[in-house]
């Protein structure tokens, strides 16, 4: 495709979205005679249905039918992997808040009348809730994960100085805008299909076929957009969408599950939360030569993603800093509360946060500034690894890395030298008010745990009047992933944007993808649209070759029209005509897959990752030692993108992931009652950033380089979840603050709440 420099565009959405009219699931119309469905939950954590007393609730008006696990005619299992997700439980119940049974209904109004009349007795177990606890009780899903190189506990023995710490990280709510839905219409020969707010429709697929016991090709998925989803909706929408396909079986009649914002907190899985336990080996400059973390993570009830998670979270811990003997431990512990599942960022902020305080600890022994520690112990530039080739703990050699350039470059850009004196200097003479800075870097890997998943597929269609269809196996959730594709293919025509329509993600046009994750969305179905566009380029050039009687060269599309000679011979739209008339396909599919990874799951090494995506951030804050109030003053951001292909919405995912990063990190704190009860369910008792939380002043730039050395789409980097680590500036700029406060290093926890920046200072 062109490598002209990119033009700024509009969300492929955006006129839709400030107007009010983007259609999403729940504004699809629905015939008069759409059933909708209410879910009974499970008031215990932890033990067996004794009794199930239904016939009430069936009697109520307006009720078609009440479901249950006997109710599934195929496998009753909602799990993206392992077949450990019931969609109704059958007997024994593992989390307070699991769907035990589900009411039909002509309204959701009368729906929930009715529910109450439904009753349930339990014999209950003690819960296993916290993480402690599950250690105590040697919950564990799976024997541990482990990624290491080098010697570990030999060579921590031979260091100048060694630090044992422990962080606690919390876990974090998706709260995407759009709650969890999803719609079946039931169709002839035992077809469904399925409208949902999902990531993932080929998941969905397959989950809804196998409850059902049908074959893949009677059911169809369709997803225009999402209104958020950040992970949540990953493998989380399987369970909505394969109740309203058992309910649309059995009526035969339309089928909606909307969850209420309060049922989608508590049935939902979040951000697994960690206890990170770690040993560092350093000299008298802060180099590292071992390091061992152990990461004891909160999986809830059962798998779901949590072993990719884990893999991932162990394959950041070394953030941006080469480790000659390190080795990372995960432990999954099984605890009666939802499945946690996957977050933007799929592990990786756990692994960077443990590392990062690795580092701030060194710094605070040795009285340096953490930065000084950082660029002591990073990778080398990718120039300089011709000499010395570095590997990560799991064996992937760095070839691309940019940290020291990118940071230097950042230090001098937000004037962090110059501010960190004048800080230090104000909060010695300050009793109440003080001030922390911070400036921490992210290196990310790109591309699936799993090999199979780094494919996509899309479909590209020119009609005769020079207008484009184009479909792909993406989804979008307000990212602009369709935008950015649809751009891919108008500039390889040579058209604009406009021209080019861009169709909602349905498995009957692109079979077989996979889900819009890992920040590969762009990387993966931008260049299957390549693909498919440059086939039928290439097949118009050849026919209008041999039209005028000329070499295939001397044909050029651009701005709309087709210069052939160096002249202007006829517009786009012609020109398909002309291919048309001339029996030219003008349809085409293309595929695409990562190349160059693998991964060996036994040994724990392999180059799982294309390539990485670097940047860094410096963060100012404020505290107020008296009452723990806190404000983040200002931010610097330096990110690489590589060759941008829409500026507009990198900077914008660069700014949303900073803040949601900020959310996690400073306010979001989930809370369960000792009998499993989520307490934090609802707007009014669980905090997320808003615009007020935003850096007073912030400054976001882009890192200039060449573009990816990996041959991605444009050479563009993905943009979807680095931006999110950044805001670990903004905690270690807290953790600086309260340095000043006492001489005892301050082990501040995440999140960094009001009450937990007061209590960790006293």
């Amino acid at each position: 495709m062109s490598k002209s420099s990119p033009k700024h565009e509009f969300h492929d959405s955006a006129m839709l979205h400030v107007t009010g009219r983007a259609i999403y699931v729940d504004d699809i119309s629905v015939p008069s005679n759409c059933l909708h469905i209410l879910l009974g939950l499970s008031r215990i954590a932890n033990g067996k249905i004794t009794t199930m007393e239904l016939d009430e609730v069936k009697k109520m008006p307006g009720i078609i039918d009440v479901i249950t696990a006997k109710d599934i005619p195929g496998i009753n299992d909602a799990s993206p992997i392992f077949g450990d997700d019931p969609i109704f439980a059958e007997g024994n119940v593992f989390y307070n808040g699991q769907v035990i049974f589900g009411v039909i209904a002509e309204t959701i109004e009368l729906a929930k009348k009715a529910i109450k009349k439904a009753d349930v007795t339990y014999l209950e177990n003690p819960p296993i809730i916290t993480l402690k606890q599950a250690k105590q009780n040697k919950s564990l899903l799976c024997p541990p994960k482990v990624v290491s190189q080098g010697d570990f506990a030999s060579a921590v023995n031979h260091c100048d100085h060694i630090i044992d710490g422990e962080i606690s990280i919390g876990g974090q709510e998706h709260f995407y805008l759009e709650g969890q839905v999803a719609l079946a219409m039931p169709k002839e020969n035992n077809d469904i299909q399925i409208f949902v707010s999902s990531q993932h429709p080929s998941e969905i697929q397959h989950k809804v076929a196998n409850v059902l016991g049908l074959p893949f090709h009677n059911v169809s998925v369709e997803v225009r957009r999402m209104g958020g989803a950040f992970g949540g909706k990953e493998s989380q929408a399987n369970l909505p969408a394969c109740i309203v396909a058992i309910a649309a079986q059995k009526t035969g009649r339309p089928c909606k599950l909307v969850y209420d914002r309060d049922d989608d907190m508590r049935i939902t899985g979040k951000r697994h939360d960690f206890v990170s336990s770690y040993k560092v080996g350093f000299n008298k400059n802060g180099v590292i030569n071992a390091l061992r973390i152990q990461h004891d993570m909160r999986c809830g009830m059962s798998m779901d993603l949590s072993g990719a998670i884990a893999e991932r979270a162990l394959m950041h811990s070394e953030n941006s800093y080469y480790i000659p003997n390190a080795e990372f431990i995960a432990n999954l512990y099984k605890t009666n509360t939802p499945s946690n599942t996957a977050f933007r960022g799929f592990g990786g902020p756990q692994g960077m946060l443990a590392m990062e305080r690795v580092i701030d600890e060194i710094a605070h022994f040795l009285k340096l500034d953490p930065y000084i520690v950082r660029k002591r112990n990073f990778y080398s530039d990718s120039e300089k690894t011709k000499q010395t080739q570095q590997q990560t703990p799991y064996g992937q050699n760095i070839t691309d890395c940019i940290i020291n350039d990118l940071t230097v470059k950042l230090e001098k850009s937000s004037d962090y030298q110059n501010r960190r004196k004048e800080i230090e200097k104000s909060n010695k003479t300050s009793n109440t008010i003080k001030r922390g800075i911070a400036l921490t870097p992210v290196k990310f890997g790109i591309s699936f745990n799993k090999l199979m998943l780094n494919q996509a597929g899309a479909l590209v269609n020119v009609y005769s009047d020079g207008s484009v269809f184009l479909n792909h196996g993406g989804t979008e959730m307000g990212q602009g992933l369709f935008t950015k594709v649809r751009k891919i293919v108008a500039e390889t025509f040579g058209i604009s944007s406009g021209n080019v329509k861009i169709s909602a993600t349905d498995t009957n046009k692109v079979p077989n993808t996979s889900a819009t994750a890992a920040s590969s969305g762009t990387d993966l179905n931008g260049m299957a649209a390549y693909i498919a566009a440059s086939q039928i380029k290439e097949r118009m050039i050849s026919y209008l070759s041999q039209l005028y009687q000329c070499d295939c060269s001397d044909v050029l599309f651009l701005d709309e029209k087709i210069i052939i000679f160096g002249e202007e011979k006829m517009t786009f739209s012609q020109a398909a005509e002309k291919c048309w008339m001339g029996r030219i396909s003008l349809s085409s599919t293309g595929f695409y897959k990562t190349p160059d990874i693998y991964w060996d799951d036994e040994k724990g090494k392999g180059r799982p990752f294309y390539y990485f995506v670097y940047g860094a951030a410096v963060s100012e804050v404020v505290i107020d030692t008296l009452t723990g109030e806190n404000r983040v003053i200002r931010v610097d951001i330096l990110h690489d993108v590589g060759r941008s292909i829409n500026p507009a919405i990198d900077k914008g995912q660069i700014e949303g992931g900073f803040v949601q990063g900020l959310g996690w990190l400073s306010m979001e704190e989930l809370v369960y009652a000792n009998d499993g009860t989520l307490m934090t369910h609802s707007p009014a008792t669980y905090k997320i950033p808003t615009c007020s939380d935003a850096p007073i002043q912030w400054n976001v730039d882009f890192y200039k380089s060449g573009g990816n050395l990996a041959e991605t789409i444009n050479r563009s980097k993905a943009v979807g979840e680095p931006p999110f680590m950044l805001a670990m500036s903004a905690f270690f700029a807290y953790s600086h603050a309260l340095a000043s406060v006492k001489e005892k290093y301050p082990g501040l926890n995440s999140p960094a709440t009001t009450e937990q920046i007061y209590f960790t200072q006293q």
